[in-house]
């Protein structure tokens, strides 16, 4: 395994997982793997020396403060906060001293917090801490995991600065990064991201990250159900990604003028309101 140039302006993989479970509902089937396919793949990671990072040390590292890109540096992430990160995920990652970063929706997590919105088991607070305890950075996924975009200027604050208020009660620090539900932004997203604190946040986009794509725009890569090592081992050297996701991106092209023409019209309402 080669993998992407690891100089100034390298392009790193982040990995973008969601459950990991061996029976997950319908809602989370395509975007999970089965506990023995994590297992397999972090022990890739692990074979062919990749050096796993946090969202917040690529990000500072990207700022110039004083570290410099490891070889093979790669991101493992976690959308939603479903249960299987901690029962299966988190054992896997300890058995190599992987960190990786979880991306919690909080109004999804079992607790006082709780709308009722999760897609499957979700975790509970006291396991989330233990994540955290555990070398897992925990970032912002906002409240109740809306299409940002899509929200008024009043609802979107309420999404991230609420999500920012409840992780730091309950682990006792403001959260550094934020992925966007969906991997759905836009200028107006990335700037009331920044505005609740959060330093740097990721997309989708299912291409390498690169520094030139701003700290609020850095791309994931997807892995999925379907995900077999071999292509595993071709996303992580950031082979064939284009290939591989052509369809996705063709679709996300498409769903991105939709979400512009809604954007629109509510925008033309409120102003003859």
């Amino acid at each position: 395994m080669s993998g992407p140039r690891t100089a100034d302006g390298a392009a790193v993989p982040i990995l973008m997982y969601h459950a990991v479970a061996h029976e997950p509902r319908d809602a989370t089937r395509r975007l999970s793997v089965t506990p023995a396919a994590f297992a397999e793949q972090m022990a890739i990671l692990a074979e062919n020396r990749c050096t796993p990072l946090t969202t917040a040390e690529l990000a500072g590292i990207w700022r110039g403060g004083g570290r410099v890109l490891p070889d093979r540096p790669v991101l493992i992430t976690f959308d939603d906060g479903y249960e299987g990160v901690h029962r299966y995920a988190l054992p896997a990652l300890a058995e190599h001293g992987f960190p990786a970063t979880l991306f919690v929706s909080t109004g999804w997590l079992r607790g006082p917090h709780d709308t009722g919105g999760g897609l499957d088991t979700m975790l509970d607070w006291g396991q989330v801490r233990e994540l955290a305890a555990q070398g897992v950075e925990i970032g912002g996924h906002s409240h109740t995991h809306p299409q940002l975009d899509q929200l008024d200027d009043e609802d979107l604050r309420f999404e991230l600065h609420r999500s920012a208020e409840i992780v730091a009660d309950e682990l006792g620090a403001a959260p550094a990064s934020f992925a966007y539900p969906f991997g759905h932004s836009d200028r107006r997203v990335r700037r009331a991201v920044r505005a609740a604190g959060f330093a740097q946040s990721l997309a989708v986009g299912n291409g390498l990250a690169r520094r030139r794509q701003g700290p609020y725009a850095l791309q994931r890569v997807t892995v999925r159900r379907s995900t077999g090592a071999a292509e595993f081992e071709r996303l992580v050297e950031g082979r064939a990604i284009g290939r591989t996701f052509a369809m996705d991106r063709a679709l996300t092209k498409g769903y991105a003028v939709v979400r512009r023409a809604r954007q629109a019209r509510r925008k033309a309402i409120r102003t003859r309101g």
